[in-house]
């Protein structure tokens, strides 16, 4: 074994300048593999962080209007969700639906403490609002059903809002805030990447906003959602209670617009999976060309030592230990020049991962074990193939022949 090491790297050390060339086309290919599979992961991670259970297994629901005729309605009836229909839905599909939740943006308006002020829309929230957008509570506490139930005056605010109406976020919670010509308990201070809304209770942003009930939009919360028959067998019984309470065509997908979330997850799911075994072709491909180079040098390689293989023959060696020492001599200029690829490409995405920290398109764009195990077979097999031609033509060489070439 270490007589047969010893012979491969003395093979590439009489052609030095030949086998560098061949192997930094085969470490550009696995360079250039590595890159795309870690720009591709960075996306498909921040894919798999925005799409959260909670978010994704959730119907939207919005007003729309009829397109069809019923019971004596003409087309062309505004069909609005009312805060009635949260109840509705929860009795009559207890199988599919978890929770109904919705939201009130009430006009903009000054909100004042004692130090500062800033100008904002209040949102009126129920408690499901925390777990769908995963809001961290730094202090205090969220909206609460006991908010709901009396329809408390409270706000939970940003940090960042928090600074400055209070000069500092621990300082916020239990003081008081003017807004809407009422006096608000703070209650809870969040830290949030992107979000900088306020809260208050939906059942007070609606008592303030005076609508009848009336909502522009629901948030269905679906469960047992696993496949696409899932997603659409939930939206047409959604759909179902909906145009029985409201009196429209169940047929009628216009009346309410329904965003199902499930159904565009399982979609940009697929088209990830796409992209990945795209990058995967592309980057093998890529790595083909230095594949072609190493399989040239080994016929080159194998075509100058003619003579010698036809003195191993004629002193008793086997044709297989021929065929091993090709192909293992491929495998090594591959495997060598390919982690060097390697190695530079894990380097640049490690530069890639600290300059894109805090990114929205991107995270941890870095190449796990997993990646490196998978390249690694790609390696071994790739250099394999390489060598396995010109082994097999070095197999067939005659002794006799082989004798007498010069």
């Amino acid at each position: 074994m270490f007589d047969l090491i010893r012979e491969i790297g003395q093979t590439m050390r009489n052609n030095k300048l030949r086998t560098f060339l061949t192997g930094f086309a085969v470490a550009w290919g696995i360079f250039m593999l590595i890159i795309l599979l870690g720009m591709a992961r960075g996306v498909t991670n921040n894919f798999i962080d925005r799409s959260s259970e909670d978010r994704t297994k959730r119907l939207n629901v919005y007003q729309g209007v009829t397109s069809m005729p019923y019971k004596g309605y003409k087309e062309g009836r505004q069909v609005q969700p009312q805060t009635s229909d949260i109840e509705i839905l929860k009795a009559q599909n207890p199988d599919l639906v978890e929770d109904v939740a919705s939201y009130k943006y009430l006009g903009s308006t000054t909100i004042s403490s004692v130090k500062d002020y800033v100008t904002k829309s209040p949102e009126g929230v129920f408690p499901y609002e925390q777990t769908m957008y995963e809001i961290p509570i730094a202090y205090g506490r969220f909206i609460n059903d006991a908010d709901l139930k009396y329809n408390r005056k409270v706000f939970v605010i940003g940090k960042t809002d928090a600074e400055t109406l209070f000069g500092s976020a621990d300082a916020a919670v239990g003081k008081r805030l003017d807004a809407m010509g009422l006096s608000w308990l703070v209650v809870g201070v969040y830290d949030h990447q992107w979000l900088s809304d306020i809260f208050l209770p939906f059942t007070t942003a609606m008592a303030i906003a005076g609508t009848d009930g009336k909502v522009s939009n629901l948030q269905v919360k679906l469960k047992g959602m696993e496949t696409q028959e899932d997603a659409d067998a939930a939206t047409e019984a959604v759909r179902r209670t909906l145009a029985q309470t409201h009196e429209f065509d169940s047929e009628d997908k216009s009346a309410m617009y329904m965003h199902n979330r499930f159904s565009s997850y399982l979609r940009e799911r697929t088209a990830f999976n796409i992209l990945n075994m795209s990058i995967w072709i592309i980057g093998i491909f890529t790595l083909l060309s230095g594949i072609v180079g190493v399989s040239n040098i080994m016929f080159v390689s194998v075509k100058e030592r003619t003579h010698e293989i036809g003195i191993r023959r004629a002193i008793g060696s086997k044709p297989r230990s021929v065929l091993i020492q090709i192909v293992l001599e491929s495998v090594a200029i591959t495997a060598l020049f390919g982690y060097i690829g390697v190695f530079l490409g894990m380097l640049v995405m490690q530069v890639v991962d600290f300059a894109t920290k805090g990114s929205p398109f991107m995270k941890n764009p870095t190449i796990d074990i997993s990646i490196a195990i998978e390249v690694t077979i790609v390696l071994v097999v790739a250099g394999a193939f390489a060598g396995l031609f010109p082994a097999l033509k070095a197999t067939k060489v005659k002794p006799v022949e082989a004798l007498r070439d010069e």
